[in-house]
């Protein structure tokens, strides 16, 4: 879960743990069926919580779910922050986000379902790792690394063949992830404006591990 500041209080950690509690469990619902019109009740037993707390926390299941999918993403996007921290290069920050996110649907299962179910809806996201991709996308083409003319539209293109990346780890689970990501890295960084040569070796080059 992304981390904040501790509450002050006991009553306030109270409430953070009940609140996060709820949103454990909306998370667990979206990664294992998806099916939002599930009861409240039920919501709150999996979460281990009085029915009559869900509403000192939230005022519909609704508001509820958003909530999963905003905390889920950012996690998503805090994932690469500290591993990602030392490259420069836009495109190799591109290529190295398709290639951990194949990675994570084995490491991160639950998550990486909420992104699959949720996450066409947040390709333009200020949370996760949609805000994080736009600038590296900006800087790239700032610099001339990138050619692409539109940097929302270039994000549109990368958070569709992400999303279609995990898909492909979930409904084809024989396929090579690992080769699949650095193929559609390449493919991206193409679109991108980057030479196919210079794409090729970007794709591939050695990736850190994920914490």
């Amino acid at each position: 879960m992304p981390t904040s500041a501790p509450p002050s209080n006991r009553f306030e950690r109270r409430r953070a743990e009940t609140r996060g509690a709820l949103v454990r469990a909306a998370r667990r619902i979206l990664a294992e069926t998806g099916d939002t019109s599930v009861s409240i009740q039920a919501i709150a037993e999996l979460a281990d919580v009085g029915f009559g707390s869900f509403y000192n926390h939230f005022d519909s299941k609704t508001e509820l779910f958003e909530a999963a999918v905003q905390d889920a993403l950012e996690e998503y996007g805090q994932a690469f922050d500290g591993q990602l921290a030392g490259i420069d290069d836009p495109a190799e920050l591109v290529a190295a986000g398709f290639r951990l996110s194949a990675r994570m649907a084995e490491s991160h299962p639950e998550l990486m379902q909420v992104l699959r179910r949720r996450g066409l809806g947040h390709i333009h996201s200020d949370n996760g790792l949609a805000r994080r991709a736009l600038r590296d996308v900006e800087v790239g083409m700032a610099s001339g690394r990138f050619t692409a003319a539109d940097p929302v539209v270039a994000l549109s293109a990368l958070g569709g063949t992400l999303l279609s990346l995990v898909e492909l780890r979930f409904a084809r689970p024989e396929v090579d992830g690992d080769e699949a990501a650095v193929k559609l890295a390449e493919m991206v960084l193409r679109m991108l404006g980057v030479p196919p040569a210079d794409a090729h070796e970007v794709a591939r080059r050695p990736l850190p591990d994920l914490v």
